[in-house]
């Protein structure tokens, strides 16, 4: 094994993804403060949000797909030094994404109404009136700011694709800031200075507001010399062409995983509410503590096995997309292993109610179990996405998340009687596929050639070797 290799990958993956890692905490914390604030208002301020945010992560999942497209093209032609190819992708994609998010305006608009009363049935018609005028007001507030959310999604992983992962670190940790104390501010009004209280309305004009920020200020990193990136006339359908087929499956693999989400919360719930009330609180932990690690390896993934495909070197793409997942393995893993035993401990922090607890625990142990296949399915897909092959991880999570997430829990748990055992093993079973499919993908698969041959046809020339 060549170790003083692997350390050299090592010393630029962390130095790549440790900006993503510090990025994501201050988005989580961002995400927790607002959820704290919003339950001081009244239960129907918290089911308000929750409900709208159902709605708020379609814009989000559109903005990753896209982002992934335009990490793969921007990485692979900085690694070709085709730097007209690159900023024309970046163009294409944020000019995308911006059109993609009109829609979401007027939708927020004209629907946020019925979008959140759609799901009042058999509740309390005065308590229902109360959560549709506050989500749908909440809704049409983040919707308003849709396209900037798409723009500083792609924007973000546009520069992270030219290895600058710092920059998209320093906006967002600004914007999150900025959106933690306008929450604070505008859900509690500050009288010595006039800020109104405006409650749930005040945390979404804080959410928008971050959005708008953001999105202006790496567009503005983009079209100065911050960066090496720039803006330029879009001409080439080609590289349009090119995106759209490479975001596409990222795109539809976060609406299935969405999808998938209501049913099998339907069958934890029929378990009984602590049931489901365990599994959001040990899923939570989980990712509270291992998510900003996996974000930033799959970002470096992409970024190193992209610009080594850029350059030509086949076989080093693949010897560092390797490196990064055993690098995920070491840290990820352990951390999980961590949360084995520390599971009790971690629960005490969210929950008192013994029966909530227990599955709680179960749930957040499962998770850490899971850790090591979690990383490697999270890692190899970023490093699938660099090479421009995300049909392979669509493939892996559409059929785990349906096949054995929800299908495998449902006969397990529902048909054979076993219960939430049966969730354990379904979740379980589905994370070890996932890593299992995108392994033998990465393995196996002819994603260099296929990187190739895109870059041909959209002039960013190099022969790959290996």
């Amino acid at each position: 094994m060549d170790w003083p290799r692997i350390r050299a990958v090592w010393k630029r993956v962390i130095a790549l993804a440790w900006p993503v890692m510090a990025e994501q905490t201050f988005r989580t914390l961002m995400r927790t403060v607002d959820v704290i604030v919003t339950a001081t208002f009244n239960p129907a301020s918290v089911v308000a949000i929750g409900l709208a945010d159902l709605y708020a992560r379609m814009p989000l999942r559109i903005g990753l797909g896209l982002g992934g497209g335009t990490i793969a093209l921007s990485s692979q032609d900085s690694g070709a030094a085709a730097e007209a190819n690159r900023d024309e992708a970046i163009t294409q994609g944020i000019l995308l994404g911006a059109l993609l998010g009109i829609p979401f305006m007027l939708l927020g608009f004209f629907l946020s109404e019925p979008a959140i009363r759609v799901f009042g049935a058999g509740q309390d018609v005065e308590n229902l009136e109360h959560v549709v005028a506050l989500g749908s007001t909440y809704l049409a507030i983040i919707f308003a700011t849709a396209p900037a959310r798409h723009v500083a999604l792609i924007g973000a992983r546009a520069l992270q694709g030219t290895g600058d992962t710092r920059t998209p670190m320093y906006v967002n940790v600004v914007a999150n800031a900025m959106n933690i104390v306008g929450s604070v501010a505008l859900g509690f009004g500050f009288a010595p200075l006039g800020i109104p209280r405006l409650e749930i309305v005040g945390v979404g004009v804080a959410t928008a507001v971050a959005n708008v920020f953001t999105a202006t200020m790496l567009c503005l990193a983009i079209w100065t010399d911050w960066s090496d990136a720039s803006f330029s006339r879009p001409r080439d359908f080609v590289i349009a062409r090119q995106l759209v087929v490479v975001s596409a499956p990222k795109v539809a693999e976060g609406f299935a995983s969405t999808i998938a989400e209501f049913p099998f919360n339907a069958i934890l719930l029929g378990f009984g509410q602590p049931v489901n009330a365990g599994f959001q609180i040990g899923r939570r932990m989980y990712q509270q503590v291992t998510g900003p690690l996996s974000r930033g390896y799959n970002v470096a993934a992409s970024v190193v096995v992209g610009q080594r495909l850029g350059e030509g070197d086949a076989d080093g793409a693949r010897f560092e997309g390797w490196a990064v997942a055993g690098l995920g393995l070491v840290t990820v893993g352990s951390v999980g292993v961590g949360l084995v035993f520390a599971a009790d401990a971690f629960v005490s922090l969210f929950t008192s109610n013994p029966e909530t607890v227990t599955y709680a625990v179960a749930f957040a142990q499962v998770y850490g179990i899971c850790g090591a296949a979690l990383v490697v399915f999270s890692v190899l897909s970023g490093g699938l996405q660099g090479a421009s092959e995300t049909r392979i991880p669509f493939v892996a999570r559409t059929t785990g998340v349906f096949g054995l997430q929800l299908g495998l829990t449902f006969l397990l748990g529902v048909v054979l009687g076993w219960g939430p055992l049966g969730a354990y093993v379904g979740i379980g079973a589905t994370y070890v596929w996932m890593a299992l499919v995108v392994a033998g993908g990465f393995h196996v698969t002819g994603w260099a050639d296929r990187a190739a041959e895109m870059m041909e046809e959209r002039g960013s020339d190099v022969t790959i070797w290996g």
